[in-house]
Parts: C-alpha cells; sequence; structure tokens
C-alpha cells in the first residue's frame, strides 16, 4: 500500500521502518528535519507526504499537534482525497478525535483512530498491540499494515473508542506502576532486600505485566525513555479531561497527576516514567537498589 506516516518519533520510526521492511510504499515526514527511514521517501510537509497515498498514518504528540499536521499550514486536508484513510496513533482526545473524523468524512476519507501498547521495544520489534476505533471496512483494509506493525488488534467499537479504551489502559499503567514505585520506596525504607520483593511479587497475585517490564530498569537505574515521561503526563491529563466530560471522578489519578507535576518541575520529563520513583525516593530520604535478574 502507498502509505504517508507523520510522525518519527520513539514509536514512530520504527513503525515506519517496519511498513517499508514489509514491502509498503512510504513517504515519511516529522516536525524536525533530518530524521530519515531507510527505503522510505521524504516529503517537506505533511500536505506534500499525503499526495497519491492511500493511508495516511499518523504518530504524533498531541491533539494539538494531530490538528496542525491535518489542518495547518502545509496540512495534510488539501491533499485529501475519496476513500483515503487516516490512521491515527498518536494518544489523543476521544471527542477530538470523533471532530476531526466528522471534518475529513466530507471529503469521503475514513478514520480509524488506533493508539497502540508495547513501548519502544514492540515498535521496535513489530509485536504492538493496536486499539482500534473505527468502522469494520476501512479497519479491515488496515490490516496488512497492522500486521507489519504489530501483533494483535483489538477493535473497540466506532470511531473515537480506540482513543478512550488507550486512556482506560494507561490510566492503570499509571496507577499500577505508582503503587509499585510507593512498594519499593517503603520496602528499601523499612530494610527490605528489593531483589527478594521483586521474586516474592513474581509468585503472588501481585504479579502485573508493568511490573515485569519495569521493574528491572528499576534495579539498574536506568530511567532511559522507553515512555517517556512528559507523554505519560499527558496521557493522564487527556484522562481526567475526558472523566470530567463524562462527569467521572478519578481520585486516584488526580493524586498521580499531582506526582507527575512535580517529576516534571524536577526536570524527569525526558526520562522514564518511572522516573517519578526518584521523586518518592527524594521524600524518604532512600534509594532503591537491587541487581536486575
Amino acid at each position: 500500500m502507498r502509505v504517508a506516516f507523520l510522525g518519527l518519533g520513539i514509536m514512530g520510526h520504527a513503525m515506519a521502518t517496519n511498513l517499508v521492511k514489509a514491502g509498503h510504499e512510504v513517504t515519511v515526514w516529522n516536525r524536525t528535519p533530518g530524521k530519515l527511514v531507510e527505503g522510505a521517501g521524504v516529503a517537506p510537509t505533511p500536505a506534500a507526504a499525503a499526495q497519491g497515498a492511500e493511508v495516511l498514518w499518523m504518530c504524533v504528540s498531541d491533539t494539538d499537534a494531530v490538528e496542525s499536521v491535518l489542518f495547518g499550514a502545509e496540512g495534510a486536508e488539501t491533499s485529501l482525497t475519496d476513500g483515503m484513510i487516516i490512521a491515527d496513533s498518536s494518544t489523543i482526545s476521544p471527542s477530538a478525535t470523533v471532530k476531526f473524523a466528522e471534518r475529513v468524512a466530507a471529503k469521503g476519507v475514513a478514520w480509524v483512530d488506533a493508539p497502540m501498547t508495547g513501548s519502544k521495544i514492540g515498535a521496535r520489534d513489530g509485536t504492538l498491540v493496536f486499539i482500534v476505533g473505527g468502522s469494520e471496512g476501512p479497519v479491515e483494509r488496515l490490516k496488512p499494515l497492522f500486521a507489519a506493525m504489530g501483533k494483535k488488534i483489538f477493535r473497540m467499537g466506532e470511531t473515537g473508542k480506540g482513543q478512550a479504551t488507550k486512556l482506560a489502559m494507561n490510566l492503570q499503567i499509571a496507577l499500577i506502576f505508582e503503587g509499585f514505585a510507593e512498594a519499593l520506596t517503603l520496602a528499601t525504607k523499612l530494610g527490605v532486600d528489593t531483589q527478594q520483593l521483586l521474586s516474592l511479587i513474581d509468585a503472588t497475585m501481585v504479579r502485573s505485566g508493568v511490573v515485569d517490564y519495569k521493574g528491572p530498569f528499576i534495579l539498574q537505574r536506568d530511567f532511559t525513555p522507553n515512555f517517556p515521561l512528559r507523554l505519560m503526563h499527558k496521557d493522564i491529563k487527556l484522562t481526567l479531561e475526558a472523566a470530567k466530560e463524562a462527569r467521572v471522578k478519578l481520585p486516584a489519578l488526580e493524586t498521580v497527576e499531582e506526582i507527575y507535576e512535580m517529576a516534571t518541575e524536577d526536570g524527569h520529563q525526558d526520562l522514564d516514567y518511572a522516573a517519578t520513583l526518584t521523586l518518592l525516593e527524594k521524600w524518604a530520604g532512600v534509594q532503591v537498589k537491587g541487581k536486575a535478574a
């Protein structure tokens, strides 16, 4: 398929690379010039990238970025044609997604919201899990592209439901990790061996994919961004905004958002979101230590 891919960040670059490896004709655009994908064409603007494409795939930072690359100056909207599909793997507002979809529908363009989970390792290895909203026909047409970048697709309903589900997923990730970080901090303060604690967690119902994934990085004091704190903070804010629109109270997430705000003030925004642990350590006057298995 002919694909215009907009956004070559931590996730997008690997995703576009896997599309090229699968034999698709890919043209890329990135807000910051200079990022290349071997085997892909490079366009100077979103509008230029979208010309002649069957699919326009986006993976940019936030709702404003999606609106800009589509409808801003030199945005892709001017190149949209009847029968195209827009697939958005950014994590953005569900209500904004519906509005954007309605706008492009006037040109005969289908919208599939396709945020994903799997972090940068999943993007690199082509094992992402896509959380999809959109009509069945366009989703079916995109399956060869999903297969090139991921291992599973979960269609959650019509347009906007993929984004809504992604926010619900990230809410759980943020809360699970925060509980894990607090447990490690308390255990360290009380003199418990953290490696033994991890072994115990692994053998009990407390075990989770979040702990399995983040535990080794924490014990190595490696906060290299698999998922930057600033992006998780953005997603938490989006979740709270969506909850407000739905008149749902999320008290635990509101508290976690305050921790992210303070971690950002401490300059950790470009580290992995696991760096929120360092804030708890600072308050407790300890440092979690261990040896990853």
